[in-house]
């Protein structure tokens, strides 16, 4: 998969295809974590979408060369990312997990990991990575007294503080309060625009859909879709649905809506109404007009496969 909206410096090391997998496959004895993924990712942002043990993790630990696949190439600038030492001047990692020292202030966190890097001012370069993070104010605290967002916001400081072309982030909006989350997916963007690669896991949609220009939907360890978002997202909601539906008067409004085309189906007990549709925003917009005109009030009208596990069970059986 290419980004469709690349943004690419003139001066940028890397090819279109900065992050590959071809035919990837990992397991651990008898558990099989990621089966046969293959994509293409350039620069722009990409969502890693699916449940938790869907196998995101893995996938991001291989193309930053800490796993190395079963079986396959997970490839970084058309080099093979395991035992690649090299590709670490210009990658960035998040994990999900906690990877802090909890006795060390923001600031030393950070700077550590620019003498790590071996930048040639790894003060400068801590100071810039707390300020693009918003984190200066608290730069000087001890960890182990930091929150959980705060923590994510820092860990992101010591992934960027070398400047990556391919930045990869683990859940890292976990544990952020909304103002948090909103500044950190501006900074994301930022450096999308200047050309960089950045690829991040989520379970929730709502931060893929407000972030990822590119989706890759993972499923039981299985690519189960991948593309443009809004191409994915009008997928999830053009699938069948179904709702559960209250009034005061079930038995007249389930002959009224069965009429209407956004509706193929209906089922009637003593107590609710189901009714079934494949075309999710016309039969919301439908439902409370056919109920008005027919003079009856609309008490509940609920999704009721709406989680989004039924969304990739849909999408893997496709």
């Amino acid at each position: 998969m290419k980004n469709a909206s690349q943004t690419k410096t003139t001066d940028s090391p890397f090819p279109a295809a900065t992050i590959e997998a071809v035919n990837v496959s990992r397991w651990y004895g008898n558990v099989v974590a990621v089966n046969d993924v293959s994509f293409s990712l350039g620069p722009g942002i990409t969502g890693l979408l699916g449940p938790n043990g869907a196998g995101k993790s893995t996938i991001l630990h291989m193309a930053a060369g800490f796993l190395r696949p079963s079986k396959g190439t997970v490839r970084i600038a058309g080099r093979p990312a395991w035992r690649n030492h090299e590709m670490y001047r210009n990658v960035g990692l998040v994990p999900e997990k906690e990877t802090v020292y909890p006795f060390l202030t923001g600031y030393q966190f950070v700077l550590s990991s620019a003498k790590l890097f071996g930048l040639s001012d790894p003060a400068e370069a801590a100071r810039r990575a707390i300020r693009a993070v918003d984190m200066e104010a608290h730069q000087d605290r001890r960890l182990d007294g930091y929150s959980k967002g705060m923590k994510q916001r820092m860990k992101v400081a010591a992934a960027i503080v070398h400047d990556p072309q391919i930045l990869l982030l683990d859940e890292p909006f976990s544990g952020t309060d909304p103002a948090q989350r909103l500044q950190m997916m501006d900074h994301l963007r930022r450096m999308a625009n200047e050309g960089r690669t950045i690829v991040f896991s989520s379970h929730i949609l709502d931060e893929v859909e407000r972030l990822a220009e590119n989706v890759l939907v993972i499923v039981a360890g299985r690519l189960a879709a991948s593309g443009d978002f809004r191409a994915i997202r009008r997928l999830m909601t053009d699938r069948p649905h179904t709702f559960t539906v209250q009034s005061s008067d079930n038995r007249r409004l389930a002959v009224a809506l069965v009429a209407d085309e956004s509706v193929f189906g209906v089922e009637l007990d003593d107590e609710h109404l189901t009714v079934r549709t494949s075309q999710f925003a016309d039969f919301t917009h439908a439902a409370p007009r056919i109920a008005k005109s027919e003079g009856i009030t609309l008490q509940e009208l609920l999704p009721t496969d709406e989680s989004l596990e039924s969304v990739f069970s849909y999408l893997v059986k496709r």
